[in-house]
Formats: C-alpha cells, sequence, structure tokens
C-alpha cells in the first residue's frame, strides 16, 4: 500500500459485516475526491433531494448495463474534513445479507478512477489527513474486536484520546526538561545552573508515570486477549463438570464412565471481566483405547500452550500417585491451580493438599476457584485500569522507560549534561511513535494492515 498522496485515489469497500440473512442493513462507504461524482452515477434519487453534506437521500442503486434496479438505498453524504477519513465521503445503506451490497460495490468499483479499499486504509486516511492520532484509530480497531465490556470501556477511552493525553503530557515534560538543559549548554553563562538532584527527581516522577502505564498494559492485555486454562485431571474427576459450571451449559457429556471425554473441548466465558477459554482435555491415564490416546496425547499439547492450569482431583478420594504424576507433568513456570472437587461428598481425604475446594454439581466453592485462578494469572487488578497500551504502544513506551533508565547510569557517572540529553531525545522520539508523530509510512502499513477491510 502506498499511500503518500492518498486523496488522489477515491477508495471504496463494505464497511459493515456481511452475512446471508442476517443484518437488516449492509453499508458500502466511499471515500476520495471523486465520492460524490461516483454515487451520484450509480444511483437514481426521485424527486428535488438536495446533494448536500451531512444529508440523507432516498434512492436507487442502478446497474449501469441492464438499467435495473439492484437496491433501495439511502445515501449519507459528509464532505471533508468533516468526516471519518477527513475526505469527502458518501454511504450507501443497503438492504442487509449478499447479493444486494456486493452488486453496489461493484457497481461502484467500476466507474474510473475508484478501485476497492486495502484493509484499515479508511482508518489510515483519517490519521494521513489529521482526524485522528494512531492510539485513536488502533482503538477504533480495538473496539470492533472488544470480547468483553470492560474491553470496549478500555477501547472507548483510547478514542477519547485518553491514551494520546496521558502520552503528550510526559513527553510536553519531558520536552520541557530537555530544553532547560540544551539553554545551559549554549547559555551556561548567562543562565542560573540547574540542579541536577531536584532534576532527576522530576525524571524520576516521569519514569513512575511509564511505569504505571506499562503495569496497566499488561492487565489490559488480558482483558482484551483472554486467557487459555487447561482443566486437566484423571478420569472421572469432574473435569466435565466444572467446565460446565463455567459456561454455565452443558458443554461437555458428564458421565460416570471414566474416559468419556475423548478429545479437547473449549468453551469460552468471561470471569470477572476476562474472556477464558477452557480447555477440557481427556482425563490422563494408561488406556489401550486408540481414540483415548489420541485425546491423551492433545491434552499433553493443551499443557504446553496453556496460560495457567487448573489441576481437579477428587477431594472424596483424596490426592492420589496418579494426580502427582499429572501435577509433575505441568511445566514449571506455567501457573497451576489444585482444585479439590466433590466437595459436597461427606467423606474428604487430604483436602489439606488443594488450593480450594468446591462442588462442581452445587457451585459451592467456584467463586473462591475462579478469583483464586485470576489471582496465579496476575489478572485480580483489572478494575482500576482505565487506560491500556496495545502491544505496539506498550513495547515504545518500554523503550522510552529504558531511555530514561540510561539516564540514571549518567547521573551516577556524573557525565557532563550533553549525555542527558541523548537520551531525553531518545525517550521523546519514542513516544511520539506512540501518537504517530514520528513514523514511517512503512511502519503505518504494517500497522493498518490488521484492520478489517472497510474500516
Amino acid at each position: 500500500m502506498n499511500l503518500t498522496n492518498p486523496t488522489e485515489e477515491t477508495i471504496a469497500a463494505i464497511a459493515s459485516a456481511v452475512s446471508p440473512g442476517e443484518g437488516a442493513i449492509a453499508i458500502v462507504k466511499i471515500s476520495g475526491p471523486l465520492a460524490r461524482q461516483v454515487v451520484s452515477t450509480i444511483v437514481r434519487v426521485p424527486g428535488k433531494q438536495e446533494w448536500k453534506s451531512h444529508s440523507i437521500l432516498y434512492g436507487y442503486v442502478i446497474n449501469q448495463k441492464t438499467k435495473k434496479k439492484i437496491d433501495e438505498v439511502l445515501i449519507l453524504i459528509m464532505d471533508g474534513p468533516r468526516s471519518y477519513t477527513g475526505e469527502d465521503v458518501v454511504e450507501i445503506h443497503c438492504h442487509g445479507g449478499l447479493i444486494a451490497v456486493q452488486q453496489t460495490l461493484e457497481q461502484v468499483l467500476i466507474q474510473p478512477h475508484t478501485r476497492r479499499a486495502f484493509p484499515g486504509e479508511f482508518s489510515q486516511r483519517a490519521v494521513l489527513n489529521g482526524r485522528l492520532d494512531l492510539t485513536q484509530a488502533e482503538a477504533i480497531h480495538e473496539l470492533i474486536s472488544a470480547r468483553t465490556q470492560k474491553a470496549a470501556q478500555l477501547a472507548m477511552a483510547g478514542i477519547d484520546g485518553d491514551i494520546s493525553n496521558v502520552i503528550k503530557e510526559i513527553k510536553n515534560k519531558l520536552i520541557d526538561q530537555l530544553g532547560e538543559i540544551e539553554a545551559r549548554i549554549d547559555f551556561e553563562e548567562d543562565l542560573p545552573a540547574l540542579n541536577s538532584k531536584t532534576l532527576f527527581a522530576d525524571l524520576m516522577l516521569i519514569r513512575d508515570q511509564l511505569s504505571q502505564l506499562i503495569s496497566d498494559a499488561k492487565q489490559g492485555c488480558l482483558i482484551r486477549n483472554g486467557l487459555k486454562v487447561a482443566l486437566i485431571g484423571s478420569p472421572n474427576v469432574g473435569k466435565s463438570s466444572l467446565l460446565n459450571f463455567f459456561s454455565k451449559q452443558e458443554k461437555a457429556i458428564v458421565t460416570n464412565v471414566p474416559g468419556t471425554t475423548r478429545d479437547l473441548i473449549e468453551s469460552e466465558v468471561i470471569l470477572k471481566g476476562i474472556p477464558i477459554t477452557l480447555l477440557d482435555t481427556a482425563g490422563i491415564r494408561e488406556t489401550n483405547d486408540a481414540i483415548e490416546k489420541i485425546g491423551i496425547a492433545r491434552s499433553h499439547k493443551a499443557l504446553e500452550t496453556a496460560d495457567a492450569v487448573i489441576l481437579i482431583f477428587d477431594v472424596s478420594q483424596g490426592w492420589t500417585t496418579n494426580d502427582q504424576k499429572l501435577l509433575e507433568q505441568i511445566p514449571t513456570d506455567t501457573p497451576k491451580l489444585l482444585v479439590g472437587n466433590k466437595s459436597d461428598l461427606q467423606s474428604q481425604a487430604l483436602g489439606s493438599k488443594a488450593d480450594a475446594t468446591m462442588s462442581a454439581l452445587t457451585g459451592e466453592g467456584g467463586e473462591e476457584v475462579i478469583m483464586k485462578l485470576l489471582k496465579i494469572c496476575g489478572a485480580n487488578a483489572t478494575s482500576g485500569v482505565e487506560i491500556a497500551l496495545n502491544q505496539r504502544q506498550l513495547d515504545l513506551v518500554t523503550d522510552a522507560l529504558n531511555a530514561i533508565d540510561q539516564i540514571t547510569v549518567v547521573v551516577t557517572q556524573q557525565l557532563p549534561w550533553d549525555f542527558w540529553t541523548i537520551d531525553l531525545r531518545e525517550a521523546i522520539y519514542k513516544l511520539n511513535e506512540v501518537t504517530g508523530e514520528d513514523i514511517t509510512e512503512v511502519l503505518l502499513d504494517r500497522i493498518f494492515a490488521r484492520f478489517c477491510i472497510g474500516k
């Protein structure tokens, strides 16, 4: 994608989810200098409706060859710069489904100097034309992808400019410090000396702000992406019952016959605002059953890829030799939770081995299991997170923090002010990249390529 002069081309794409038999409305979005001309060519607007900005017209899309009507539509006109991209934008609101909206897009694309938009190109033009900064555009993508209410709230904060405002505030403080230092370097005899201790203390406060952003970003990553949690245990200890308890539905077959689960069963649930993909594994044991062996092999693989593991054992029977073998198979660096299930039964032998006990049958103790699971994954502090950087932004803020840490070395070695300016400039540059103020076209292309077509 090359958007050095994006306004030279008019682009179009379907800007809504398209599915047969679902959705009452589908939208074709057109942006660029010919947007109005293109749409006025392919539609018939009855009466004396006026083509003015920020108005809605009623009409029909016409097949330019057969002159037959394709669809009855509404046409939304938004002249630049008061549009999403900052250019002239026209949206054609068709009936939902597949055929009408696809045929409408085809009529748009056969017009001269009009082409199909690349993934994320509308948002990229919005950034290039100054309608959004990069953090806001990325937040729109995250809002579309949000899987929980909390993730949507974080995305909305980004759209409102909260991330951008915090980054700019920190950057301006660094620019002020850089200005003070450079002034002393250039006009040392005309200005009072700087107090390095005070300057360094102020710099450490900025460092604390960056550290908090990094900490919140890690929580935000959990909110956006969630966790993959494997449920393992000997046959018939209640793994499938626990899966059904968390998912609030019969995802897995529950019987008293050992080895019922022959394959991985996945269920996505939301626990305290965190998306959790639960993997109900086949009971791991020695077996001659060929199909069960395949399921057990997949269970072992799930152990290797899971973010956390819940090892379930029958608390009424106590901790067994096979339970210990399973515990030893969990990777040492993977967070694990030992859950004693079937606490509703009267006899509880060796229950102290469990990190938590519960009854998947009655739900008693389930809340404690959830809280302990989130705690061992570091996901129990998400409620206070108001803004959260994505991975790209996190990497850049971490680089800025590292640059500030380098100043600690400069101070320790009592090096001249010039050495402070090197690392301050590096930190400022990295923060500029977060908001897109210092970023290459190639990098922009890479970022927006992850977006969906039409956004």
